[in-house]
């Protein structure tokens, strides 16, 4: 039925698998920054807590009697964290991206994406009745002449803290915009900067010292740095209140998994705790990243750009037979094939160097 589409895909390179990798290579193309998918300590603290409680699964919607002491708990952990006033979970990074570009423009407003942002944001971007626009990728000036230049009842802005292909850094300049103008909401997805940057590894807010405001909204996945999955989105009570009653993916679908927002929580505990010796093993990475390629990467996110997708895929390949798994990423997912390295702070540091050294 559409074996003429997946033919075309695999004859451009793009085709995509679902592949059971070895355990022996070194892991370089998960977003499992700080290495806590394989602290069984952490996983074993969780169980343990969840089954404290007489259920251990959500069993419906947190709108119905999903909502859970665990959720509960975590969003009060995150609040005081991160300095915002309310919290609602999602069951995946993806879902609350939805809920929020779905659910925040209404009719007369405009929403504006980065042109790079996340896919999940650009596929709720079409369920709105409202303008969309997309403005040049990390671009102050760019997003400041849209805002100035169009009529709205509210604009919402959405951008990344750590762009996941590039691994650019948000200019804090999009926050000086943002404010300058009334009637704006700007929502930072921090799925790749959370747990990487900042004093506390809290993400771009914490980096920038920029204090929460009510036109702020803070987005992340549980899923990369905190070794989990899921994901939250830190508002304004309003806020949260208005997405808890209008945005679908957290109105219809079941609560989040207990034993995946508890792991989520103790991961952050993990993370809080060791943080000063987590900052050395991220700094040593991106020092080891300037050295061998002049690149300043900002987060634990290295492109090396390919000249084509058979390219990216042969020295994907080549790499793996020589034991280490990179990212081969490819059109339409980014403008150009790259390998995305992921110099994950678990990996030995002397690894990289021959990485690096002998077939780079």
């Amino acid at each position: 039925m559409y074996s003429k589409e997946l033919k075309a895909i695999k004859k451009s390179n793009r085709f995509r698998e679902r592949t059971l990798y070895d355990d022996s290579l070194i892991d370089l193309a998960s977003n499992d920054y700080l290495g806590l998918s394989s602290k069984p300590q952490l996983l074993t603290r969780a169980v343990t807590r969840v089954q404290m409680f007489k259920t251990h699964a959500p069993k419906a919607s947190q709108v119905v009697n999903g909502y859970h002491q665990i959720h509960k708990d975590f969003e009060e952990f995150l609040c005081r964290q991160n300095g915002f006033e309310s919290a609602i979970l999602a069951g995946s990074g993806f879902l609350a991206n939805m809920a929020l570009i779905e659910a925040l423009p209404r009719k007369g407003d405009i929403l504006i994406l980065d042109e790079e942002y996340h896919a999940s944001g650009i596929l709720a971007s079409k369920l709105v009745d409202t303008k969309v626009v997309t403005f040049t990728h990390n671009s102050p000036v760019k997003l400041e002449e849209i805002l100035k230049n169009s009529k709205y009842k509210r604009a919402i802005i959405a951008v990344e803290g750590i762009y996941s292909m590039s691994g650019n850094l948000l200019k804090k300049e999009i926050f000086d915009v943002v404010d300058k103008y009334e009637n704006t909401l700007l929502i930072v997805d921090e799925a790749h900067s959370s747990g990487v940057v900042g004093k506390k590894l809290l993400g771009v807010f914490e980096l920038f010292g920029i204090t929460p405001k009510p036109k702020h909204i803070k987005m992340g996945t549980l899923g990369k740095a905190y070794g989990s999955y899921g994901a939250y989105i830190l508002a304004s009570k309003h806020i949260v209140e208005f997405l808890q009653n209008r945005a679908k993916s957290l109105v219809y679908a079941t609560a989040p998994s207990l034993v995946d927002i508890e792991l989520a929580h103790q991961g952050m505990l993990y993370m809080m705790k060791h943080r000063d010796s987590l900052h050395v093993e991220i700094k040593k990475r991106q020092d080891l990243i300037k050295k061998y390629f002049n690149v300043d990467m900002q987060g634990l996110i290295f492109a090396y750009e390919m000249e084509s997708s058979e390219a990216v895929l042969q020295m994907q390949d080549k790499l793996k037979n020589r034991g280490f798994l990179v990212g081969a990423i490819r059109p339409p997912t980014v403008e150009k094939p790259i390998l995305r390295i992921i110099p994950r702070v678990d990996v030995d540091i002397e690894d990289l160097k021959r990485l690096f050294d002998v077939y780079m």
